[in-house]
């Protein structure tokens, strides 16, 4: 009973958060939704393993080859989900379909050898690979499973390997999915690559073993697809945390919004600008923590492009320079009338929201920390 419990705990894990990321998706933001899609992918793959492992050898061959697949697909959709946190805005197979290309062939053509095997020498194969090695079907499986090991190994270090390049380079940009982030560190994203290394680590040794092996010995199966489910139910855990992309981070080179042109007539762009002007100076919108440039257009009436166009055009400002100028103002009036407030109150009651954003957007504005420029104001 354990050892289907633990079997089994990978699977309710991943479907569990492919449920709970994938209500409300205009809500939230899309890697979030993407992730919970991505959770299918792992639903499958621990699937099959519970029917191999169970053991249910009647059906599990049926399985087989989807295993083979989806095993292959894992660590490149991972790390297009990393890109969608950094540099992309959503998922397109003319853009990230080349990181697929590599484990669909692979598993591609473990699914022909398994057509291509007999399927009584097939199904002994399966759960005793030293089975007619002679066969030149059962040869050809066996080979074909090697290149997909190879072809695992592969991606797993190349994944991990592009998630920190991406983490060095753009961090900031998936710290702001959080609204607790550490200035600098990038803890979030740093924990969802170390969630996929500690997972490659473990598939690795049980890999190692064998899965004839390894069907053997209740207790690793025990503990290693507990751990498969505390990994994943972590990664879901992070993603569930995440939140649409808010302004509270404007990075020093940010582009976003500036250089657009409308062609709507002067009278239509004052009365969208006088819009505009009321909720930020009379309701305030800019203390909302959570808000995005979709929440100004439903509140406006307008759409983005002509709201980020004419903010550049008044301003010379993108939409986070804009809600940030806001904030900085309220820091200064809340600090005026009571200096003595604590660091992270100020941060909450400006819209900030936390005091790792406070504090990176006034370094990011004015080249002062946090303490040296609350000094000189």
């Amino acid at each position: 009973m354990i050892r289907i419990i633990a079997l089994l705990s990978p699977v309710y894990v991943s479907l569990f958060w492919s449920i709970v990321l994938s209500t409300n998706p205009k809500k939230f933001s899309y890697p979030r939704v993407y992730l919970g899609r991505f959770m299918l992918i792992p639903m499958l793959v621990y699937f099959t393993h519970f029917l191999y492992f169970a053991p249910l050898p009647n059906i599990f061959p049926y399985f087989d080859a989807l295993f083979a697949y989806t095993s292959l697909l894992v660590f490149p959709l991972y790390y297009i989900y990393f890109r969608l946190l950094t540099v992309d805005s959503k998922f397109s197979l003319k853009i990230h379909g080349k990181y697929l290309i590599v484990g669909t062939i692979a598993g591609t053509l473990y699914a022909i050898g398994v057509l291509l095997a007999p399927k009584m020498e097939y199904r002994v194969w399966l759960y005793n690979q030293t089975s007619f090695a002679d066969n030149p079907q059962i040869k050809f499986l066996a080979q074909m499973r090697i290149l997909g090991k190879i072809t695992y190994l592969i991606q797993v270090i190349l994944t991990v390997i592009g998630n920190f390049q991406l983490i060095r380079k753009y961090g900031a940009k998936a710290e702001q999915y959080y609204s607790d982030i550490d200035d600098g560190k990038y803890n979030n994203a740093k924990i969802l690559n170390y969630s996929i290394i500690a997972m490659s680590v473990v598939a690795f040794f049980f890999g190692a073993m064998g899965r004839y092996s390894l069907s053997h010995f209740d207790t690793y199966i025990e503990y290693g697809w507990s751990i498969f489910a505390i990994i994943l139910f972590v990664i879901g855990y992070m993603g569930f945390k995440q939140k649409a992309l808010n302004p509270t981070f404007e990075l020093s080179n940010a582009k976003e919004d500036l250089n657009q042109n409308i062609d709507i007539s002067d009278e239509v762009q004052k009365k969208i600008l006088d819009k505009l002007l009321f909720e930020f100076e009379h309701n305030k919108i800019y203390l909302n923590n959570q808000l995005n440039i979709m929440d100004v257009v439903d509140i406006i009436g307008t759409n983005r492009t002509y709201i980020s166009a004419i903010i550049n055009k008044q301003y010379n400002l993108n939409f986070c320079s804009f809600v940030n100028n806001y904030r900085l103002e309220e820091l200064k009036r809340i600090i005026t009338e009571n200096p003595n407030l604590n660091k992270v109150t100020l941060a909450e009651n400006s819209g900030f929201g936390s005091f790792s954003s406070m504090k990176r957007t006034i370094e990011s504005r004015t080249g002062y920390t946090y303490s040296k420029w609350k000094n000189n104001f």
